[in-house]
């Protein structure tokens, strides 16, 4: 009896030091990414303007962009996969995560355009609208509950920051601001259960910004570059 209790609480002890060391790691990674991130995007945030660079270096510069987003919202799933799996399977889960989320840069580079004010607030009041959606809902429930590979599990979690990653990208996918916020806030979803009192509120507002922004863009600060002036509702830089 004696043995097998020594065998048990060595079992136990053994398993809370690998999701310890687990829950360490990938919360290591998002500090070491946000480090990486905010000094690869210095100089970088020209507001609705911003331009994206070479695919190399925009894909250097997404990629621990979403390590630094998302993995801290991550760790409950990691600490699930490295209790039911072992502390072997969280790197794979871990990276096959990351990996979609890096697919999804490669859609954003395909797809982004410098834009317009008009432009940047019908994407607000677009990524306000799918925050009420039953799919989004969806979404959010399995980014919570989820246990599957690291790959089903992301695109749970796409389908449900996708509105939130929208928002980042109208107003300026190069602003440590808007990363911290969307950041904030892609946390508080994959931690805190959906409830309308949070929820509404916070899609009204993202719908107002973009409002806002289509009908008096000069009140919000960050989305013209410096040395720039406005013509047909779009930013031009000014030659030096």
């Amino acid at each position: 009896m004696l043995l097998n209790n020594g065998v048990a609480i060595a079992r136990t002890s053994a398993t809370t030091a690998g999701t310890a060391a687990a829950l360490t790691a990938t919360l290591g990674l998002a500090a070491a990414s946000w480090v990486v991130a905010v000094r690869q995007m210095n100089g970088m945030d020209m507001g609705v303007a911003t331009r994206l660079g070479s695919f190399a270096f925009f894909v250097a510069l997404w990629v621990p962009m979403m390590a630094a987003m998302m993995l801290p919202g991550v760790a409950p799933a990691v600490l699930r996969t490295a209790h039911a799996r072992g502390l072997r399977a969280v790197p794979l889960f871990v990276a096959s995560y990351l990996a979609v989320w890096t697919l999804v840069g490669f859609a954003v580079y395909a797809l982004y355009r410098p834009h317009g004010f008009f432009a940047a607030g019908a994407l607000l009041i677009a990524a306000g609208v799918y925050e009420l959606t039953p799919l989004k809902q969806h979404f959010r429930r399995r980014c919570r509950e989820s246990l599957g590979s690291g790959f089903e599990y992301a695109l749970c979690c796409v389908g449900s920051s996708i509105g939130l990653m929208l928002m980042l990208v109208a107003l300026s996918v190069m602003s440590v601001t808007w990363m911290s916020v969307v950041a904030v806030l892609v946390l508080a979803q994959k931690l805190l259960p959906a409830k309308a009192a949070m929820d509404v509120p916070l899609a009204l507002a993202i719908v107002g910004l973009g409002i806002l922004i289509v009908i008096a863009p000069s009140s919000v600060p960050g989305l013209l570059p410096p040395m720039s002036y406005v013509i047909d509702g779009a930013p031009h830089v000014k030659p030096f």
